[in-house]
């Protein structure tokens, strides 16, 4: 079935000057474990170049320290690890209780693998009741699962952000078969399960199965480490600021690209890193105007 394909870009998110940071949303994303750091500070720093006014970023007990002196304008939590130095299963309390006062949350950027870790991603999935973005590790745990794709609680929005590997676990096919026929299977994923997918790569695919956005913006530069993390963070800030998962997914891909190719102009496609483009999203506001 041929769908729709969105072409103009989502309004964006209000920003008055009498505004105060209570205003753009409060984010909560859990990532991170002993060697991937990195992940969650790149997540937090997306979320807040994404706009967010309050960004809190829940990591293994062990690397707190670390991911806090990284960036100092999110909050740590501290969670429960395993000997392995990630989440652990105890940590699930914990993360849905700091969450009455969110607006949107995020799991999955640089978590590894875990029998505690398939149990969480489950837990958080099926019964976190806000806008949640779902990326890495997390899609892996959920592919991972015997009784299948879950179901989220009634209405709460749910983003999918897989690259091609992780969306052939997540549907039970190969990278081959999903590049063939990227615009389809994404959408009949979406419509299945009611959730929204953006399905990474060239031309990223943004589709709630009833209608489909293709990214235009970015460059092969950006397939390096860590991108994919400051894409997760910067989509849930939109959606804490209070756009819908489908535009919040739509801009946000949009603003990342553009990141991208505004660090490709200034060190040139090798030379970038995934800690360039927190940097250049805000000249990426300004481009789509936001300012």
């Amino acid at each position: 079935m041929s769908l729709p394909i969105n072409l103009t870009l989502p309004t964006l998110p209000p920003r008055p000057d009498e505004s105060h940071k209570g205003s753009f949303g409060s984010v909560l994303i859990v990532a991170g474990s002993r060697g991937m750091s990195g992940a969650a500070a790149l997540s937090g720093q997306g979320a807040l170049r994404g706009g967010a006014g309050l960004v809190t970023v829940a990591v293994p007990a062990g690397i707190a320290g670390i991911v806090a002196t990284i960036e100092p304008s999110y909050l740590t939590l501290a969670l429960p690890e395993d000997d392995g130095g990630k989440i652990s299963r105890l940590a699930a309390a914990e993360i849905l209780g700091r969450l009455n006062d969110r607006t949107a949350a995020a799991i999955g950027p640089g978590w590894g693998k875990s029998a505690d870790l398939t149990e969480l991603a489950h837990v958080l999935y099926t019964s976190v009741e806000i806008p949640l973005v779902v990326d890495a590790d997390a899609l892996n745990a959920l592919a991972a699962l015997p009784a299948g794709f879950p179901k989220p609680p009634t209405a709460a929005a749910r983003i999918v952000t897989p690259h091609p590997g992780e969306f052939s676990r997540l549907t039970g096919t190969d990278t081959k078969t999903v590049q063939a026929d990227r615009q389809t299977l994404a959408a009949e994923f979406a419509r299945t399960h009611g959730v929204i997918v953006v399905l990474k790569g060239h031309e990223t695919v943004v589709t709630d199965g009833e209608r489909v956005a293709i990214n235009t913006t970015g460059n092969s530069g950006m397939a390096t480490g860590g991108t994919g993390d400051v894409l997760t963070g910067l989509i849930t800030a939109l959606l804490a600021q209070g756009m819908s998962s489908f535009d919040a997914a739509h801009l946000g891909v949009h603003l990342h690209g553009l990141a991208g190719d505004l660090a490709a102009a200034q060190f040139g496609k090798p030379g970038m890193i995934a800690s360039d483009l927190p940097g250049f999203l805000g000249q990426a506001w300004r481009q789509v105007g936001g300012v």
